[in-house]
């Protein structure tokens, strides 16, 4: 129990002098056998900047692999356990010991080419803590018009129907309680003020401006915006990200032919 407790409390509380120092260094480049990617991190994730700067100087990425890659979604790295390993292992659970704190901020998209923290599902990981190590970058695809009006209905449905469970689960005793009471036209009136609540609160649009100008344009992954912590963007080297994205995959969304990663840190 100590162990969990001390270990939970090391989930990545980077000192002061270790976040000084990544504001001014704040680029990485990724060398891979396809070319190179130099990566630009964020001011506004001072966490997730300095461990994974931290990570890139001791040498951790060196030799681990992009062990996930989906074709015009995303490329994924970081996992320790795919150093050295074998043609059709299944990776993906490799960590360095400790989790990184949310840090969704409002106005950092999944564009393409940005670079974001790999994380477990909300179902064991509800406050949305991002994995030591695990990232990913967005690829993604252009959206035309039409596609993304009907993509912000589904989201604005979507962030309505979650306030709802939100607040039926703030009432759920009460709700319980007509049930047993067989109070039908109370369950109703409840449901409808908490629907009209739930409305008021998601306000009328699923995607902003800058949202929809974004995927219409550089393309990305709108249904990850407010899930995953955004912490950075690629600068160069964007085509590589494109060939790695298009490679052959086998199991597991593994590529076929092992794409090994290297990292500097240049600024």
């Amino acid at each position: 129990m100590k162990d969990s407790i001390k270990r939970e409390q090391s989930q990545m509380s980077l000192n002061s002098a270790e976040r000084e120092n990544s504001r001014t260094k704040c680029k990485v480049k990724i060398q891979t056998m396809l070319g190179d990617i130099v990566v630009r991190l964020y001011d506004e994730t001072p966490i997730h900047r300095a461990n994974f700067l931290k990570l890139a100087k001791e040498g951790y990425y060196d030799g681990t692999l992009f062990h996930r890659v989906i074709k015009d979604f995303m490329i994924q790295g970081g996992d320790p356990d795919s150093k050295g390993a074998p043609a059709g292992k299944i990776l993906g659970v490799g960590e360095p010991g400790y989790t990184l704190e949310a840090e969704i901020k409002d106005g950092l998209f999944h564009k393409r080419g940005a670079l974001a923290a790999a994380r477990q599902g909300d179902e064991v990981n509800p406050d949305r803590r991002s994995s030591g190590s695990q990232f990913y970058i967005v690829w993604g695809q252009v959206y035309n018009e039409g596609q993304l009006r009907q993509f912000s209905k589904q989201l604005r449905m979507q962030k309505v129907q979650a306030v709802f469970n939100e607040l039926a689960a703030e009432h759920r005793a009460e709700i319980m309680q007509m049930r047993r009471d067989r109070n039908r036209a109370g369950l109703q009136e409840l449901q409808d003020k908490l629907a009209a609540e739930a409305e008021s609160k998601v306000g009328k649009t699923g995607l902003t401006d800058d949202q929809l100008k974004i995927y219409s344009t550089i393309g990305g992954t709108p249904h990850l915006d407010g899930q995953y912590t955004i912490f950075g963007e690629v600068e160069e080297g964007l085509d590589v990200v494109e060939m790695i994205q298009g490679t052959a995959t086998g199991r597991a969304d593994r590529p076929v032919d092992d794409i090994e990663m290297r990292m500097i840190v240049i600024e």
